[in-house]
């Protein structure tokens, strides 16, 4: 496949999906056009793009979304060899190049917290704002419990629903605690599980990154959203992020890693709140290069 390829998705994926072959990789996307700066979400380790339907589903219905599978997760194709978040970030780039989408706006949950960050820094014209969800600075961060990160390592709790449901309250809080069988029932419906090796893949890219140096320089204004019952990501990583980032603000709810999703309703205000009402750009971003797209029918 040539590397300025679009493919159309197949049958039996949902029809807005589309296949970008770009940097060595096919990234499945799902773009919902709209009005203004589109809104880019990198999701957590393992998980497909439709583990993100409650929260797109509260945003506002004008606000252009971006939503894809990282190689080896969902629908996209596990990469051939080991990445880290700076080519992937670069990928993301050639992704939206694709998609004729310049500025962005990017919202990174958990994992792709670090995705979103690398891509804020390596592309400070590029992008507008950020926010980061249950998220810290990689390698160089105050972890969780041991008990919790081991639980961690393999993807078993994506795709058998009784184990999922024993660890879910000890591993993301909040109102999972309460309701461990549901959320697990709930993320495994809503999963596409991708491959052992690109889960792997996305342990390792997070194993050897950290952000703890090049905070000073994202200068985007920045929200960050953290709970104070997160076993994965404790609140002092929040504050080390609001600290250390210039434009960054703090917003602390009492809930848990994963409630970006399951207090949707909440949390799309939020963002909207911050990210302001669509509107079209006075000022349109040029790439620096031409890129001829070529479509495919049928896939």
């Amino acid at each position: 496949m040539s590397e300025n390829v679009i493919d159309i998705a197949p049958e039996e994926t949902e029809p807005d999906d589309i296949f970008i072959a770009t940097g060595g990789q096919r990234i499945r996307v799902r773009y919902r056009p709209g009005v203004g700066v589109p809104l880019v979400l990198c999701n957590g380790i393992g998980a497909s793009l439709e583990v993100l339907d409650p929260f797109v589903d509260h945003l506002d219905t004008d606000r252009p979304v971006v939503r894809f599978d990282v190689p080896g997760t969902g629908e996209s194709p596990t990469s051939p060899l080991p990445y880290g978040f700076p080519y992937l970030a670069w990928v993301l780039g050639r992704v939206l190049d694709r998609l004729d989408i310049g500025v962005v706006d990017i919202l990174g949950l958990s994992w792709g917290g670090a995705l979103a960050q690398q891509f804020a820094f390596q592309n400070p014209r590029r992008c507008r704002r950020l926010i980061l969800v249950a998220t810290g600075t990689g390698a160089v961060m105050v972890p969780g419990h041991p008990k919790v990160l081991s639980k961690m390592v393999t993807p078993r709790r994506f795709r058998d629903p009784a184990y999922g449901a024993t660890i879910a309250g000890h591993l993301y809080g909040g109102h999972v605690r309460q309701h461990g069988r549901d959320v697990a029932e709930l993320l495994i419906r809503q999963l596409h599980a991708g491959s052992k090796k690109g889960y792997v893949h996305q342990l390792m890219a997070g194993s050897v990154w950290t952000s703890i140096h090049a905070l000073p320089a994202i200068r985007q204004r920045t929200l960050v959203i953290a709970g104070t019952d997160d076993p994965i990501i404790p609140m002092v990583n929040a504050h080390i992020l609001s600290q250390l980032m210039p434009r960054a603000t703090l917003h602390a709810h009492d809930g848990g890693h994963i409630d970006l999703i399951l207090n949707a309703a909440v949390f799309g205000p939020v963002v909207d709140d911050f990210l302001g009402a669509p509107r079209v750009a006075r000022r349109p971003w040029r790439r620096n290069v031409n890129v001829n797209i070529e479509l495919t029918p049928g896939g």
